[in-house]
């Protein structure tokens, strides 16, 4: 496989023609067809199915995608670096990854008030699924990541653990939404907004709010940001991370604790074996201090990790 190949499928999967991956590229339809053609040949397998001048995946297309992506960033960050240091430019960039819950409710304030402290630097953030997020540190894509547990992997070091307790999401106007404290037993007969992964926090909410019942089929979402999207538009009520609720609220939402703990862990991970640069040391100290804002907060070592998912084994693992 060759990167003008993959540059040229990558081109294709995001236009959805040759023609327009020919104009992304500034090639020619014949040179990115030829060249989609070559890696379909190193490959084994068909990545598209023509349909006259459109095409369309196919199952493998889709599963390569995701890997060409991920090594095209790479490639496109190697280029850029290295032109940095031809021109004698710029510091190099902060590679980090995080959740989307720690991306939009603890990374802002960590990044200014570091800023604040050492000046502008460059970042390069990418945000996505837990998983991901320890696949890319533990790669040596990034070199620090943010996400909920549980933490340990092969490859990685935990920096320091966070817990905070969930919290209940309502749309202005709803009645709980003059509670100081809404009871989870109010929640039995209304429409839950909540989050798809069964294995981490969606386990634990379950449980916690199992005596209840569902009353109505239930909104799934991977984002606790669209389950704050769907609350404001009427169709529920969430129990979410407190990070994205306190961190960033949206208008026409309101924020309240609950009167059960349901608790949410999170940390911070780097390589294992590798020393941590200070502006990283610095950037990890201010996610800490940007979580110690949230109510109820409770800082853990990292050596507590195991002994944490066992005391939630309650309610479930993370």
């Amino acid at each position: 496989m060759e990167i003008r190949q993959l540059e040229a499928f990558a081109a294709v999967m995001s236009a959805g023609s040759v023609t327009g991956a020919a104009r992304l590229l500034e090639r020619s339809q014949p040179a990115v067809t030829r060249l989609v053609h070559e890696l379909e040949a190193a490959t084994g397998y068909p990545l598209f199915t023509r349909h006259g001048p459109r095409v369309a995946p196919t199952q493998e297309g889709f599963l390569l995608f995701e890997e060409v992506e991920h090594l095209l960033g790479g490639w496109r960050r190697l280029q850029a670096r290295a032109a940095e240091i031809a021109q004698g430019t710029g510091a190099a960039p902060l590679l980090l990854a995080a959740t989307s819950a720690v991306a939009l409710g603890l990374l802002p304030q960590a990044l200014r008030a570091l800023e604040r402290e050492a000046g502008p630097v460059p970042v390069r953030l990418t945000s996505g699924s837990p998983e991901r997020v320890l696949r890319d540190v533990a790669g040596g894509a990034v070199q620090l990541g943010a996400s909920s547990l549980p933490l340990e992997h092969r490859g990685l070091q935990a920096l320091w653990i966070g817990q905070a307790p969930c919290v209940a999401v309502l749309a202005d106007g709803d009645p709980l939404a003059t509670a100081a404290c809404v009871p989870a037993a109010a929640l039995a007969g209304r429409r839950i907004v909540t989050l798809s992964n069964p294995y981490r926090l969606r386990h634990r909410i379950d449980a916690a709010l199992a005596p209840g019942g569902p009353a109505a089929p239930v909104i799934e979402t991977n984002s606790s940001a669209n389950a704050q999207a769907l609350v404001r538009a009427g169709l529920g009520i969430a129990v979410l991370d407190p990070l994205t609720a306190h961190g960033a609220p949206l208008q026409g939402v309101q924020v309240r604790p609950l009167d059960v703990d349901i608790p949410f862990f999170f940390g911070v991970i780097a390589p294992q074996g590798r020393p941590l640069a200070p502006r990283l040391q610095a950037l990890s100290d201010a996610l800490r201090e940007a979580a110690r804002a949230l109510p109820g907060f409770a800082e853990h070592p990292p050596a507590a990790h195991a002994g944490l998912l066992q005391a939630a084994a309650g309610l479930s693992s993370p």
